[in-house]
């Protein structure tokens, strides 16, 4: 079930609050709780709080604490971005928005308001977020101030820069358009927008446009003199009144703001008295300029009058205030009610959002990026905790790794090497590791090393093994840490920083063993790209697999990737794409396809099939036009280790994408094997790997 949409604009004034008040009483009518956050706010003054989101936390009385529902401010997103820690505000970005996640039935997600230094990456950080988040989006599009092209082109950019990283357009909508120019709006999103995407057009309502008298006090830094209780009220036109009072009367119209010298004491006494008159239209209010005030017997009988309309003294000329009051961009405040009333009038009257929501609820991301990848791993991890063992204690990667996974308390680890080495090891590193949350252990002095000698000594005596042969293999830090998971002293082991693969992986056949029905140990990695997360196997173990190992390898990564939360489409790759290769080469990946399919018809499975036409959605429906998963493929099986592991270090290499593992799957219990030349992300990523096939044994 989806839980968010996102609204996105690409300019500032757009209307976007229009959308989020208006969907916001919406999405209220049919859920229960509906949480609200701002992944980036404006900068604002110290002690004060953003207005969008007091606003609408007022007005729904929504009960989120403030701090919760923004994860950054415009100055604190550049600032991380000039340092190179894009990846860090993403990071934020999707922890804050899950903890609202958790907490609520769905999340309305107001984008940037693309105001002030910076404005100029914001759409792109906006898409990007969006996608991160794996929620689908409506855009919001100004038509004030444009002709029909250049509306069109924005709108056309906005839709093809979210429709390019795959993220699902829900609605766009075109606000502040001439009321006559309602349907042809409409008309020209729907002729190059899917029938899918709702579209919308939204007048411009001068009302909203206009701002209120508290708004220009603000501005003008004014002294309100009279009339405080209606500082809401909205202005309509403003002139100045510089004429005779009998030419200026004509001039009003309703709402007008009155803009004159303080000392003009017969237009003061005028505008009042026509505010009050039949004859003539309501004014919002009055400005008085140059820091003049009217005498003590004028602002007397200002006071005696029943309807005050407010008057502001400020200090600037005439000339200056009224470009100052002409260049102000109204806002919606939390006490503005009656504009918020009419927002959300307006947004009901020409936004029929009930037909998209049952769409928008049941709506399911296509995909999952690095980053939510990444922190899903962290979030399962720490739900329930696992013991793994780490045979390689002394080495400074894995003692640097297990601080991480130790502050983060993602899992519980013991380290396997003589104490004093390890103890030395992490003060020559100048490591700050808390050894009250790490076990140790020297497996040669172990209490259970003699049980585990006997153990072992059981198990393998068919082999030949004696018990001298079982105390050799138990001092062993491979084979004490494999005990350990037989004996269910520890859930899962990772090794290899300083050994091979076979080291660590032998003492797993002999006694952790296969599961029912697996005869072929195999490897995958995750492989997180820029905009998503692909399965590659088998990269590590199998040098040349039989049409039967290769199908079985291909089952076994289809299932790795389900219980990740990768949806499989597998892509079995071959130097030929269909029916058109020849050899045994590709005959091999031909009949490996169609054991998968005879076992479990209910995978999405293609090949052969070439690299390009499996990941490039365009060349693989002109290749394979009627394949549910040319250019779709996230597991990709490749037919021999040399291919395997030769093109996952290219891809890594070559485009900067995390290569997550390997994890080896098939064995009763986990334990996987890192390279000898691992980095210590490497090592804090496959234990949090094993952590999670632990919990799923």
């Amino acid at each position: 079930m989806n839980k968010g949409i996102y609204i996105a604009t690409l300019e500032s004034h757009s209307g976007k609050s229009m959308i989020s008040l208006g969907l916001m009483r919406t999405l209220l009518g049919k859920m229960v709780k509906v949480g609200y956050f701002r992944p980036i706010i404006n900068d604002v003054v110290e002690g004060e709080r953003d207005n969008h989101i007091d606003t609408v936390l007022s007005y729904f009385d929504l009960k989120i604490p403030y701090e919760d529902t923004y994860a950054f401010t415009r100055s604190e997103v550049i600032q991380k971005r000039n340092e190179g820690k894009s990846g860090e505000i993403m990071d934020t970005v999707i922890s804050k928005y899950k903890k609202l996640e958790e907490e609520f039935d769905f999340i309305l997600v107001e984008g940037s308001d693309f105001s002030g230094e910076g404005s100029v990456f914001e759409f792109d950080v906006n898409v990007v977020i969006a996608k991160n988040l794996g929620i689908p989006v409506i855009i919001v599009v100004s038509g004030q101030f444009k002709n029909w092209e250049e509306l069109l082109g924005n709108q056309q950019m906005a839709y093809r820069a979210f429709k390019d990283k795959e993220v699902q357009v829900m609605a766009m909508v075109s606000n502040k358009i001439q009321q006559d120019n309602l349907e042809p709006a409409k008309k020209n999103m729907r002729a190059f927008l899917p029938e899918d995407v709702g579209v919308f057009a939204i007048p411009l309502i001068d009302t909203l446009n206009n701002p209120t008298l508290k708004e220009i006090v603000k501005v003008l830094d004014g002294k309100v003199l009279f009339g405080h209780d209606f500082l809401d009220n909205q202005t309509g036109n403003f002139g100045v009144g510089a004429m005779q009072l009998r030419n200026y009367l004509t001039t009003l119209k309703n709402e007008s703001l009155v803009i004159t010298p303080g000392d003009r004491a017969d237009i003061i006494l005028g505008a009042l008295q026509a505010n009050i008159s039949s004859n003539y239209p309501r004014i919002s209010g009055i400005i008085l300029t140059g820091g003049l005030t009217p005498e003590e017997s004028i602002l007397k009988l200002i006071e005696g009058l029943s309807d005050i309309v407010p008057m502001i003294s400020v200090q600037e000329g005439t000339f200056a205030v009224t470009n100052k009051v002409g260049a102000i961009k109204s806002n919606i405040y939390a006490d503005s009610i009656q504009k918020i009333q009419t927002t959300i009038s307006i947004f009901e009257r020409y936004v029929s959002f009930d037909p998209l929501v049952e769409k928008l609820i049941n709506y399911k991301p296509q995909g999952i990026t690095p980053r939510m990848f990444q922190y899903s791993l962290v979030k399962r991890a720490r739900q329930s905790k696992k013991h793994i063992v780490l045979p390689e204690g002394t080495d400074e990667r894995i003692l640097t790794a297990a601080k991480r996974l130790i502050d983060m308390d993602l899992v519980e680890l013991t380290l396997l090497g003589d104490v004093d080495a390890i103890h030395k090891t992490v003060a020559k590193i100048a490591l700050d590791l808390d050894f009250s949350k790490v076990n140790i252990i020297d497996p040669i002095n172990s209490p259970n090393f003699q049980d585990y000698a006997e153990t072992f000594y059981e198990l393998r005596k068919h082999k030949g093994v004696n018990m001298d042969m079982a105390k050799d293999r138990m001092s062993d830090v491979s084979y004490y840490g494999t005990m350990m998971i037989h004996k269910g002293h520890a859930d899962g082991m990772v090794s290899g920083a300083a050994h091979t693969t076979q080291h660590t992986i032998l003492p797993a056949l002999q006694f952790i063993k296969t599961k029912p029905n697996v005869s072929v140990v195999s490897s995958v990695f995750f492989m997180c790209l820029e905009d998503r997360v692909s399965v590659f196997g088998d990269c590590a173990i199998n040098p040349n697999p039989t049409a039967e190992e290769l199908a079985e390898i291909t089952i076994s990564s289809a299932e790795s990737a389900s219980s990740f939360g990768i949806e499989p489409k597998i892509a079995m790759l071959s130097y030929s794409s269909g029916s058109s290769g020849k050899g045994a080469d590709v005959d091999r990946v031909r009949e490996a396809t169609e054991i998968v399919r005879k076992r479990r018809p209910d995978l999405k499975i293609e090949g052969p099939i070439q690299y390009d036409a499996a990941v490039d959605i365009s060349i693989g429906k002109s290749k394979l036009p009627e394949s549910e998963v040319a250019g779709q493929a996230n597991v990709l099986i490749f037919p021999d280790l040399n291919t395997g592991n030769n093109t996952y270090k290219a891809v890594q290499r070559e485009t900067g994408a995390l290569a997550i593992g390997p994890m080896l799957q098939g064995l009763n219990k986990p334990v996987n094997d890192l390279s000898r030349g691992c980095t210590v992300a490497d090592i804090y990523n496959t234990v949090i790997l094993t952590a999670i096939q632990a919990q799923g044994i």
